[in-house]
């Protein structure tokens, strides 16, 4: 999936409950609760935030106070984004993660010395490769 249009979630006076995120990721939306259960079965905590320097409402995933995920809303899809310092590189191509997942790893361009892994979550199916991923950050220092 491409992502071809914009994050929603951008006016800081509207705060993404279940009603306004039902509305924008619409389909997706019974995906998104199943991350959140994802998450909570792994001892993760998450909070929406707006934040200024991005102009959009985040939900920032945490693992005691470490960020594990970053996940945005946009139209009739939920991005989740891990980020892994360079020097885990090998670490998250070793794991066993679908082949398409991994060349779209490599092809992600760095965000300052950190590579963005990126899922696009549409339908309920929840990839393994995203729990896989968590596990590999909760345990990398």
């Amino acid at each position: 999936m491409e992502t071809i249009n914009e994050v929603e979630l951008r006016d800081e006076n509207i705060y993404p409950d279940e009603q306004v995120l039902s509305s924008v990721l619409g389909p997706a939306y019974p995906a998104y609760l199943s991350l959140l259960k994802l998450y909570e079965s792994n001892g993760l905590n998450y909070e929406w935030r707006y934040y200024h320097d991005g102009k959009a409402w985040l939900c920032k995933v945490q693992h005691k106070k470490r960020t594990i995920v970053w996940m945005s809303a946009w139209k009739n899809f939920m991005q989740a984004v891990i980020y892994f310092p360079e020097k885990y590189l090998d670490a998250l191509l070793a794991l066993d993660l679908d082949a398409a997942q991994k060349e779209k790893i490599l092809a992600t361009k760095n965000v300052g010395k950190s590579k963005p892994v990126i899922f696009e979550i549409a339908h309920e199916f929840i990839p393994d490769d995203i729990e896989k991923t968590i596990y590999l950050k909760i345990k990398c220092k």
